[in-house]
């Protein structure tokens, strides 16, 4: 069985891809370059996100129309072990 579907027996792919995509993101991201970067649809994308936020994972940082993702701490120590674990599956 390969990496990849070995890690998808324990995480679900998309969300585990987003925290991940975030923690590595090098410039400031919104939700709709995080569905291109893990090959989801947008609304997909807004739907995990708003769990996400409602479990104090992410938060959304409004500027004008545009909404900016980050992580938080906690989000950021959940990301940070999901890869670890991808990394030695």
């Amino acid at each position: 069985m390969s990496k990849e579907k070995v890690f998808n027996v324990f995480f679900r792919e998309k969300p585990a891809m987003m925290l991940i995509g975030l923690k590595n993101a090098k410039n400031q991201i919104y939700a709709s370059s995080l569905a291109k970067q893990i090959d989801c649809t947008y609304s997909h994308v807004v739907k995990i996100l708003q769990e996400m936020e409602k479990a104090e994972l992410i938060q959304f940082d409004k500027q004008g129309r545009l909404k900016l993702l980050s992580l938080t701490k906690n989000g950021f120590d959940v990301a940070d072990n999901i890869e670890k674990i991808r990394n030695m599956l």
